[in-house]
């Protein structure tokens, strides 16, 4: 990526947003102003951030073949942490983060994605890692950020295949034993529901899988493996959550979380259709994880809507997910105006995700805006609908490009981009 947000600018931006630099309205704020106990920190991830493609033992991921085979601008420099990950870590120290949030790229760890571990690959994150406790800052380590070891996808088609659960919950389990001791905050999968969207939907992430005419998919059916990668990230998660409750919170402490991307949804009048119809976009976004996560099922709007399509748990699976997350990630920058029009179902074509929560609802018509206010709203909505789980915020504030040609569902993925972790008041 040559044209990238720098982390210099990060910490720029970072110093505005939590300086009486920045303003709102004729109000200046500064870190004073928050509660105690909230906690200012910033976040990568590991493709955005290390470069070092193909250096000391790291494979491929599906992002290295996915941006590389549309001859689009990728990671293999980026901000170059691999190298650089000292003079990050001392600009923090500098800003005074509390907290930094970074994923761990599974194939530099574990080139192949199972089997032996790649030595240098684990020597990087435990220095890395120490260098943030030495600075007195709290590592947030995500598993999964859009970036599974290209091999597996190879071999047995990733996460479309129940395969990669018992990968997954290895490599977790490689990433427990060995950064445990200083790492407390675990997130399983990054922004579960867009990646599912983007990459077996729409097919404008990684892996790229969909069956559109026109696009540059190759492989895939967008009408069922969007929710099938959906399923298998829930059981995956749940499988690596109850590895880390057996086998190591006694003595770690630690916590595993699951992360979603958040859109606020309004209806554009207050009228009963879109009411209901926002309701439904509600359930589709949130609820297809969160349901599963704190009830044990998906919504029946989405059960009733897509049938046999779905992907049923069994009563063990379902127990397993149920209250497998001892906190909900959210990742928040717009909010979106849904009003109800009726489609004609048979005039849609190829049943995916898009036209299962659009038939009644005009994508087409969504209006997204950036809302200060629409963060309370979510997390209100979480705490009416879902039990009012711990949350954290991961990702917040304005979704900008920067010339980026990496585009994923409805968000602009914001290379180094602010992070504000947050724990709601229960």
């Amino acid at each position: 990526m040559e044209e990238v947000l720098s982390f210099i600018t990060m910490i720029v931006l970072l110093l505005l947003a939590s300086s009486r630099f920045g303003k709102c309205s004729s109000d200046v704020y500064s870190k004073s102003d928050f509660p105690e106990g909230f906690v200012f920190g910033a976040g990568i991830s590991a493709y955005q951030w290390e470069g070092a493609v193909d250096e000391d033992g790291r494979k491929p991921s599906v992002w290295d073949t996915f941006l590389h085979s549309r001859k689009m601008d990728n990671g293999d420099i980026a901000c170059d942490g691999y190298h650089k990950y000292k003079e990050d870590v001392q600009l923090m120290a500098e800003t005074g983060l509390h907290a930094f949030r970074f994923s761990i790229s599974w194939s530099r760890l574990i080139s192949n994605g199972r089997g032996s571990i790649n030595p240098k690959g684990l020597q990087f994150y435990k220095n890395f890692i120490q260098e943030l406790v030495k600075h007195e800052i709290e590592p947030h380590v995500t598993l999964h950020h859009y970036d599974h070891p290209q091999y597996l996808e190879d071999d047995y088609g990733g996460w479309i295949n129940r395969k990669i659960i018992k990968d997954f919950t290895a490599y977790a389990d490689v990433c427990f034993r060995e950064f445990g001791n200083h790492v407390k905050f675990w997130t399983t999968i990054n922004e579960a529901n867009i990646f599912s969207i983007g990459g077996y939907n729409d097919g404008n992430s990684p892996p790229g899988r969909c069956s559109f005419p026109g696009r540059s998919c190759l492989l895939g059916n967008s009408s069922i493996e969007t929710y099938i990668v959906g399923h298998n990230l829930l059981l995956a998660h749940a499988s690596v959550s109850r590895l880390y409750k057996q086998k190591y919170k006694d003595i770690q402490g630690g916590s595993v979380g699951f992360s979603l991307f958040s859109m606020y949804f309004t209806p554009s009048t207050s009228s009963k259709d879109d009411k209901i119809s926002t309701q439904r976009a509600n359930d589709f976004y949130l609820g297809w994880m969160l349901e599963p996560l704190i009830y044990g099922d998906y919504p029946d709007a989405m059960r009733k809507t897509i049938g046999s399509r779905l992907p049923v748990f069994s009563d063990e699976e379902s127990e397993q997910v149920k209250g497998s997350s001892d906190f909900i990630g959210v990742i928040h920058y717009v909010t979106a105006s849904v009003t109800h029009i009726d489609i004609n179902p048979s005039l849609l074509g190829i049943p995916d995700f898009n036209s299962d929560m659009g038939q009644s609802i005009n994508i087409a018509s969504m209006r997204t805006v950036v809302s200060p206010w629409a963060m309370e709203g979510i997390l209100e909505y979480i705490k009416q609908n879902y039990g009012n789980p711990p949350v954290y915020i991961l990702e917040n504030g304005l979704s900008i490009s920067f010339s980026i040609s990496i585009y994923i569902a409805l968000v602009f993925v914001v290379v180094c981009s602010i992070l504000l972790p947050m724990q709601m008041n229960r």
